[in-house]
């Protein structure tokens, strides 16, 4: 099953199918995967995965596809564009810098990397390390990982800007969560 990306329509392909048309909207949908082992810079829009090996260079303004999977990168990796995926992997012996956004389902950061996650869920393993802001439903960090930035646990495809209160009358307003790291009470019965 892909879904276009246009129209969000769903329709069953085979398995080695390298392209299809969308049958409600027309629009081209990729389904190969990429391997990128040298410089690369060109869009890339996929329903398949993406592999950035230890000798890849990834320079694309946009990057969307189903997984993303970057290896170990001999040198500091800088990733200059959106990258959109189910689920990214960065590999042990990466050591990468987003400058751009990244919006997945779920990240597993092995290695080192920096830059801004939205997501459902960010675990960070072992001699992993995480720099910079995560807006997540859920993040899970192990014993001898490190995580550095701003955290905001909630809605995971909401902006900054969504994020922020609304103003509304005081009847209607919910109290503020508790975050000093004191436990709430319960409240006596009546």
């Amino acid at each position: 099953m892909v879904e276009c990306f246009e129209c969000k329509r769903k329709q069953q392909v085979c398995g080695t199918a390298t392209s299809t048309i969308c049958p409600g909207c027309s629009a081209h949908i990729d389904l190969r995967d990429y391997k990128i082992t040298s410089g690369f810079s060109r869009t890339i829009r996929t329903r398949g995965d993406v592999h950035v090996t230890a000798k890849g260079d990834l320079s694309s303004t946009t990057v969307v596809c189903n997984s993303a999977l970057i290896e170990g990168i001999n040198f500091v990796g800088k990733l200059s564009g959106r990258l959109t995926a189910r689920h990214v992997t960065i590999e042990r012996k990466a050591d990468i810098q987003c400058f751009r956004r990244m919006k997945v389902e779920s990240i597993a950061i092995k290695g080192k990397m920096s830059g801004e996650i939205i997501a459902q869920m960010v675990m960070v393993h072992k001699k992993g390390s995480l720099e910079g802001n995560v807006t997540a439903r859920a993040i899970s960090v192990e014993k001898g990982g490190v995580f550095s930035g701003q955290l905001i646990i909630g809605q995971a495809h909401l902006t900054q800007g969504e994020l922020l209160p609304e103003q509304k009358p005081a009847a209607a307003s919910m109290p503020e969560a508790d975050i000093s790291g004191v436990a709430p009470q319960p409240l006596p019965a009546t």
